[in-house]
This record gives C-alpha cells, sequence and structure tokens, in this order.
C-alpha cells in the first residue's frame, strides 16, 4: 500500500472499500426494462405531429395531395420502408430531382438512375414492364427532361393504386390522423429546416 493510503485512518479505508463495491454492484445492474413503451409506428406519428403540421384529410383526397406534400412524402417514404419498396418513392423522387437539374449534367444522372432503378441488374429495381425498360434506355441516348417521363408515370400509378390504399388504412396513418395530445413544437420546427425534420421522424423509425 501506498504511503497516502497508509497515512489514512482504517475507517475511511472501509468507507472507500464500501463505495467501490456498491458502484461495481450498481454498473452491473440491468437497466429497468421500459413496460409502457409506444408502438414503434404510435412514437412515429408522435414525432411528426410535433414537428410539422400534418394536413392528412387533404392526403386523403388524393395520391397526388400526399406526394407533392413534404410531410406527407416522409410519411409515405416511412411506410414503404416498414414494406421494404422504398425504391419506388426513391426512383420517383430522382426522376423529379432529374428534371431540376442543369442540361450539363443530365447525361451523367440519367445514366445513374438507370444503373440504379431500371436496369435489369440494378440494385433496386423498380417493378415496370420491358417495354417501359426498352424505351427508357432509347431515351438515354437523347437524355433530356423527359428522359424518365414514362417510368416515373408507371411507378407513380403503381404506389397509386397499392401501396397508397394501404398507407391509408395503416396503423401509422390512422395515427397521424388523431388530434396531438401535445401542443408543444420540438426543436426541429424552430429551425424549420424539413432535412432535419425527415431526420428525426426517420430516427424513430430506426
Amino acid at each position: 500500500m501506498c504511503k497516502g493510503l497508509a497515512a489514512l485512518p482504517a475507517t475511511c479505508l472501509k468507507s472507500a472499500k464500501d463505495i467501490k463495491h456498491k458502484i461495481g454492484f450498481l454498473l452491473q445492474k440491468p437497466e429497468p426494462v421500459q413496460e409502457h413503451r409506444l408502438p414503434k409506428e404510435k412514437e412515429t406519428a408522435t414525432a411528426v405531429k410535433s414537428c410539422a403540421h400534418v394536413d392528412t384529410e387533404k392526403w386523403k383526397t388524393s395520391f397526388n395531395n400526399l406526394i407533392k406534400n413534404e410531410v406527407g412524402r416522409v410519411a409515405f417514404t416511412t411506410f414503404l420502408k416498414s414494406e421494404f419498396s422504398q425504391e419506388n418513392i426513391e426512383f420517383w423522387e430522382a426522376c423529379e430531382d432529374f428534371k431540376r437539374m442543369p442540361t450539363e449534367n443530365m447525361e451523367l444522372k440519367a445514366k445513374q438512375i438507370f444503373e440504379q432503378y431500371i436496369d435489369v441488374e440494378s440494385p433496386e429495381q423498380v417493378n415496370l414492364d420491358s417495354a417501359t425498360r426498352e424505351e427508357t434506355r432509347r431515351n438515354l441516348e437523347k437524355c433530356d427532361i423527359s428522359c424518365f417521363d414514362e417510368a416515373q408515370s408507371k411507378i407513380f400509378i403503381l404506389m397509386e393504386k397499392d401501396s397508397y390504399r394501404r398507407f391509408l388504412k395503416s396503423q401509422l396513418f390512422l395515427d397521424l390522423s388523431q388530434p396531438p395530445r401535445d401542443e408543444k413544437p420540438c426543436g426541429l420546427q424552430r429551425k424549420g429546416t424539413f432535412t432535419e425534420f425527415g431526420q428525426c421522424l426517420l430516427s424513430h423509425c430506426a
């Protein structure tokens, strides 16, 4: 034992050992189980309503109203992720971004979109018929703003007739349709950036 500890009274040494023992016991003690944890979809709905205004009544009137609304699109993307079909909305968004690109960047971006979502060996292949795939392939040769119009339209209709209808019946949408219990806005609403809001929502679904 070093001189510093040897110089301490025996009672102090005993107290120090007791404290060390108690700390070790607390560190090994498992954390209490949260028995009343909200279901994941309920947490997601709460995150949305605390971060932004949710107009679910308008979303119900048409798929276009849902997908053109930033908050609605994030909620719908979250739903598609739960069904492992998010490539459809991601392709649709990539086409929208493509239309806004400078002309000089279109050719490279078009090739990337085709290889990622349309080609038969693409990692996130969307559900398109062979004729539309071939037409889109030919469109790459001229590569203008309408390059993906037909393919994007087909995927829009697919989501509208299939995923959108299930989304309106999902627990996530039903939770979003309920009036919020807490009107206190979260920090992201004050920041006012949609990207941060999307991260807020998606973090509740991870």
